[in-house]
């Protein structure tokens, strides 16, 4: 990657209004998910709560931005996220906490979740944005994760499980077991829930955001 190029997550939680519990259980959920994710790299800070039901980090890889995109989507089940992305500089040393960061990331991440709070993309209702001074890129990218949501849409709760079971496991036998159910069911939980065209976008996304700042 490109020296000075960082991805910054901000991430707010829909109609959190509606559950009395959202705090606490974005407080376990996050919990688990900083600890996976920079276990895994994914990261380079913990998720941190810096208004409200909003929450934002750094992320280590750009080409794994996809991929740690549907796996907090997953983790964080049953609260159903809006992600902005911003890709760019970070005027700070990059240490805790991450809401006393700043920079052109920080400002294009944020300009990214507006973008999807207003409704500006598309026409059709989008759960991700990304923001970059590469204006094809974001073109295209949006574009990408557009229809990606579409199919994000449309999961159930009992698909989302089976997909983050696979996603921890990556077999069908192992996550069965886990969920204690056969494999049939399994593997037909991960069809209608659209795991593999889900699977083959954030591959091919992360490809392009590897050849374009790469």
């Amino acid at each position: 990657m490109a020296d000075g190029i960082y991805a910054v997550l901000i991430a707010d939680i829909i109609a959190s209004t509606a559950r009395r519990d959202v705090r606490a259980l974005l407080g376990k959920r996050l919990a688990a998910a900083s600890e996976k994710h920079l276990r895994q790299k994914l990261i380079r800070l913990p998720y941190s709560v810096t208004a409200g039901d909003e929450f934002q980090t750094i992320t280590a890889e750009l080409p794994a931005v996809p991929a740690l995109i549907l796996d907090l989507r997953s983790t964080l089940q049953p609260l159903s996220l809006r992600i902005g992305v911003g890709i760019g500089g970070v005027s700070d040393r990059i240490q805790p906490p991450v809401n006393q960061l700043t920079g052109e990331a920080f400002e294009l991440a944020r300009r990214a979740i507006e973008s999807i709070k207003e409704g500006r993309l598309f026409k059709f209702d989008v759960l991700t944005a990304f923001a970059s001074g590469n204006e094809d890129f974001n073109d295209t990218i949006n574009l990408i994760c557009g229809l990606h949501d579409t199919l994000v849409l449309q999961i159930t709760s009992k698909q989302w499980e089976a997909i983050g079971a696979f996603l921890s496991r990556q077999t069908l036998a192992p996550t069965a077991r886990r969920l204690r159910v056969d494999i049939s069911t399994v593997s037909r939980n991960l069809k209608r829930g659209y795991y593999w065209q889900l699977a083959e976008t954030v591959n091919r996304a992360g490809s392009f955001i590897e050849r374009t700042f790469g």
